[in-house]
């Protein structure tokens, strides 16, 4: 599989990338098949120069993009990139499930804020015990 991905040159301290085509289980910094551009992130703006006919070439023949690079080739109007989401972490997937507290919606809830659907019917009180009690006969993880 090919990939157009940033290689590392410059001295330390100070970094500057190629941007080159490359097979996926190549080093960072090893063998490439075609030098296609520069990025400078040191300069300001951050500089690029790009080869566009031979990154769309590559792009064609299936190459897959890191993100770094298809950032770059957003910027320069090359190819759309599609927004990725972060997954939740382990931690906050952990605080989400445990029933110790009352949920984020309802304690971040500002109290002067009046309901916005009055039609809805309010639970009664015997709805609010058993709910509890659900809740609390959850083992704790």
């Amino acid at each position: 599989m090919i990939r157009i991905r940033l290689a590392r040159v410059g001295k330390k301290g100070r970094p500057s990338y190629r941007i080159v085509v490359a097979e996926v289980t190549a080093p960072r910094d090893g063998a490439y098949l075609e030098w296609i551009g520069n990025y400078d992130p040191m300069a300001d703006p951050p500089s690029v120069t790009l080869k566009s006919e031979r990154a769309a070439h590559w792009l064609s023949m299936g190459a897959i993009p890191s993100d770094a690079v298809a950032r770059i080739m957003d910027q320069n109007g090359l190819m759309e990139r599609t927004q990725t989401f972060k997954t939740a972490t382990k931690k906050k997937a952990e605080e989400a499930s445990s029933g110790g507290g009352a949920p984020a919606a309802v304690a971040a809830a500002p109290a002067d804020e009046a309901p916005a659907d009055d039609d809805a019917p309010e639970e009664t009180p015997a709805d609010e015990s058993a709910a509890e009690e659900e809740a609390s006969e959850e083992p704790a993880e």
